[in-house]
C-alpha cells in the first residue's frame, strides 16, 4: 500500500468535486457483457466515427517532421487561426466581424475555459452558470476560488435559461455569465434571440458573456446566433423588450466565444480548442495560456489548417448523422421515459420510477441492464443523501453520438425492460 503524503493538499482542490464519469464506468464494470447482450455505452460525449482518412494521413505525416516538435506562438499557428476565422464566417454569416487576431488556439476547450476564468475573475468573485451545469466548468471555478452562482433551468421551459432570473443574480462581484449551447448536459439549443437577450444583459451590467459552443456544428437548422454581427438579434427591439441588443452593439466589448475541435473534427485526443475574444484582452489570455500550456499542440494544427474548408462536408455529414440518431432515439424511447430536451450530442430524459433518484436508476441500468448513462446529479451541486427526490433529480443524460442506430434501438428496448426488472413503482 502506498505511503500517505507527508504534506497537505490545497483547500481549493479538496473542495473540488471529482470527475464523475469514472463513477459511471465503475458501475458498468459490475455488468457481465456477452456477445448476445453487450454493454451499451451512452454516457460520454465522444465522437462515434474517426476523422476522415485525409486528416488521419496528415496527422501521421506532420507528426514525423522534426520542426513540428518545436514551440509555436502561444496563440497558435496563424494559418489555423486564419482558417478558423473564415470558417466561422460560414457558420455565423459572412457579415460576421471576425479576424484571426480575435482567435487564440488552446489545448482543448476546457483549457479555453480555465484561461478565460483566470483572466476574468479573482478568488471571491462570482460567475453565473446555468444548472444543470457542465461539471468541468464548476470544477474549474471552485479550484480557482471563484463562486459558481446557480442559474436554475427547468424542464417546463425546455431547460432554457431565463435572462430575467439571471438579472436577479448579478451582484457587484459578478464577472461573467457562462452559457453552453447546444447544452451539455441537457442538449437544449438556445435560440439566437435568447442569446441576444443575454448579450444585452451582460452589456448592461458590464460583465462578460462567455458562450461555450463546443457543439455549434451540430445545429443543422439555422445559424447558432448573430452575436458576431452588428445586428445580432435579427429581430426588432420591440420583440425583445428590455433585453434587446442595442443598435450600437460591438461584440468585442462583451462576448467571448469558446470552441472545441474534438467533436466537429473527431480528434478529442489531439486536444485543440479555441477562444475568440477582443484583441484588447488577448494579452491577458496569452499570459494565462503561457503559464498553462506554453503553446497548443503543434502537429494537429499543422495537419488541420489546410483542410478546414475541405473538411466541412465531413463536419456537416457527421452532424446530419447525429441529428438522425436523435430522431431515432425520440421515436424508440419507451413512452414512460419523457424527453425534456435534445441537441448537440445529448438527450435529457426523465425516468419513470417514482421517488427514485437518477443516480440510483443509472447505477442499476449500468449494473443490471448494461446501459451506461449519466444522472442529472453529476451536473449539479451534491445534495444530501436522505433528501426528498425532486423532479430535477430524475433526469438522465444520454449521448447519441457514440452509438450506431442498432445500439440506440437496443438501449431503448432495455429501458423498457427495466420498468419490470427493477420492481419500482412507475408514473
Amino acid at each position: 500500500m502506498a505511503a500517505k503524503a507527508a504534506f497537505r493538499l490545497s483547500k481549493a482542490i479538496k473542495a473540488t468535486s471529482r470527475p464523475p464519469i469514472p463513477q459511471a464506468y465503475e458501475w458498468a464494470e459490475k455488468y457481465t457483457s456477452t456477445a448476445a447482450r453487450p454493454l451499451l455505452d451512452m454516457s460520454q460525449g465522444v465522437p462515434g466515427v474517426p476523422p476522415p482518412s485525409m486528416l488521419l494521413d496528415a496527422l501521421g505525416r506532420v507528426s514525423s517532421v522534426p520542426e513540428n516538435c518545436g514551440y509555436i506562438p502561444a496563440a497558435g499557428l496563424p494559418e489555423l487561426r486564419k482558417a478558423m476565422a473564415a470558417a466561422m464566417k460560414e457558420s455565423y454569416g459572412m457579415d460576421a466581424d471576425i479576424t484571426h487576431e480575435d482567435i487564440a488556439i488552446t489545448a482543448g476547450c476546457n483549457m479555453a475555459f480555465v484561461t478565460v476564468a483566470m483572466a476574468l475573475a479573482d478568488a471571491g468573485d462570482e460567475i453565473i452558470l446555468p444548472v444543470p451545469w457542465y461539471f468541468n466548468h464548476e470544477m474549474t471555478l471552485t479550484m480557482l476560488g471563484i463562486k459558481p452562482v446557480m442559474l436554475h433551468t427547468y424542464a417546463q421551459e425546455g431547460f432554457l435559461p431565463s435572462p430575467q432570473r439571471c438579472a436577479s443574480l448579478i451582484t457587484e462581484k459578478t464577472k461573467a455569465i457562462v452559457l453552453v449551447t447546444p447544452n451539455n448536459p441537457t442538449g437544449a439549443i438556445y435560440p439566437p434571440s435568447l442569446l441576444a437577450s443575454f448579450a444585452a444583459l451582460a452589456r448592461k451590467h458590464n460583465v462578460a458573456l462567455v458562450v461555450d459552443e463546443t457543439y455549434r456544428d451540430f445545429i443543422t437548422t439555422h445559424a447558432p446566433h448573430r452575436l458576431f454581427s452588428k445586428s445580432p438579434s435579427g429581430i426588432s427591439t420591440t420583440q425583445l423588450g428590455d433585453n434587446a441588443v442595442p443598435p450600437e452593439w460591438e461584440w468585442r466589448s462583451t462576448f467571448i466565444h469558446l470552441f472545441s475541435f474534438s467533436k466537429s473534427y473527431c480528434i478529442p485526443g489531439h486536444r485543440l480548442g479555441l477562444i475568440c475574444a477582443s484583441p484588447d484582452i488577448m494579452p491577458a489570455l496569452i499570459t494565462a495560456l503561457d503559464s498553462l500550456q506554453i503553446c497548443p499542440p503543434r502537429p494537429p494544427q499543422v495537419a488541420l489548417a489546410p483542410f478546414i474548408t475541405s473538411l466541412q462536408p465531413f463536419v456537416h455529414a457527421t452532424a446530419e448523422a447525429v441529428a438522425h440518431r436523435h430522431t431515432l432515439f425520440k421515436a424508440k424511447l419507451p413512452p414512460r421515459w419523457r424527453l425534456g430536451s435534445q441537441g448537440g450530442y445529448y438527450a435529457f430524459v426523465r425516468h419513470p420510477f417514482k421517488g427514485m433518484h437518477a443516480n440510483d436508476v443509472c447505477k442499476r441500468l449500468a449494473q443490471e441492464m448494461g446501459v451506461v448513462t449519466l444522472p442529472a446529479g453529476f451536473f449539479g451541486p451534491k445534495g444530501e443523501e436522505d433528501q426528498t427526490v425532486m423532479d430535477e433529480d430524475r433526469w438522465v443524460r444520454f449521448s447519441v453520438a457514440n452509438v450506431d442506430d442498432k445500439k440506440v434501438e437496443l438501449v431503448c428496448e432495455r429501458l423498457a425492460e427495466s420498468e419490470k426488472a427493477f420492481g419500482w413503482d412507475l408514473d
